[in-house]
């Protein structure tokens, strides 16, 4: 009777022991997360190759989502075989929306045969929280950077007077450019000091040009940048007042993030 009385004495003991002590490895399942399970997104749901759950800003047929920036009134640029082309006169546009996260995907095009230089060659911009009329808000640029020199923090894909694109990824006058663009909105404190600055990534063409850069503030074309407190803001896109022919743009299609981002009707 003695000897199973010390064999079940050792089993005890070898119970104790973690399994690493005994020689034996984590099971794969211990490091297996099943739930909650992501949403299913179908991508390339239309013509437009906007996935299953885009909102669509500008499907090549009016500018319904669009108004104007400066009195809300609606957009007024030239809609014309699927294109949305810039009216200068008619002045910036933004979207009906407002948006806190989102991904962008935004395509433009510098018409052939565009004349001038520097910033005076299809300079427009997308401004991806517009905090008031005119040109505020957070800029990533636009502009004919194909063998056009101008400052770096100014040329396409450059968050204005910010940040440089990494590259210069710009294809030449006639042909379209491709911007797919996250946008982290800044967070503020209640006493409306900055909590989380502002953040973004940007592929221009499939080519990353900004990864994850932290903004100083709005996009100014004169002075420093700094942040006062605001909440969701509409998408705009510019009416930059230089001489050349006008941009355009096609392919409009905004995803809110699910995670933190939240879209309001106005």
């Amino acid at each position: 009777m003695k000897a199973p009385a010390a064999l079940a004495a050792l089993l005890l003991v070898c119970a104790a022991v973690p399994a690493a002590a005994q020689g034996t490895h984590p099971r794969p399942e211990e490091t297996e997360v099943w739930k909650p399970v992501p949403a299913v997104v179908t991508p390339g749901r239309t013509d437009l190759g906007a996935p299953s759950d885009a909102i669509v800003l500008f499907d090549g047929k009016d500018e319904s989502q669009w108004v104007s920036a400066d009195d809300h009134t609606p957009a007024d640029w030239d809609v014309h075989d699927g294109v949305l082309t810039v009216s200068k006169k008619a002045g910036n546009i933004e979207t009906k929306r407002s948006f806190t996260n989102y991904q962008i995907h935004l395509e433009w095009k510098v018409p052939s045969g565009i004349t001038g230089s520097g910033q005076a060659r299809g300079n427009s911009g997308l401004f991806l929280a517009s905090t008031g009329p005119g040109d505020d808000g957070y800029e990533i640029q636009i502009l004919d950077s194909y063998k056009n020199s101008t400052y770096v923090n100014g040329q396409a894909a450059a968050i204005y007077k910010q940040y440089p694109p990494l590259v210069n990824a710009m294809r030449p006058p006639g042909e379209w450019n491709v911007y797919d663009v996250v946008w982290t909105a800044p967070t503020f404190n209640a006493d409306g000091s900055l909590k989380s600055p502002a953040y973004v990534t940007a592929f221009q063409n499939g080519v990353l040009v900004q990864d994850h850069v932290a903004l100083l503030g709005p996009t100014l074309y004169i002075g420093k940048p700094h942040y006062a407190p605001h909440g969701p803001e509409p998408i705009k896109l510019q009416a930059h007042g230089d001489p050349s022919a006008p941009i355009s743009f096609r392919n409009i299609w905004v995803r809110v993030l699910p995670d933190t981002a939240q879209a309001h009707m106005p």
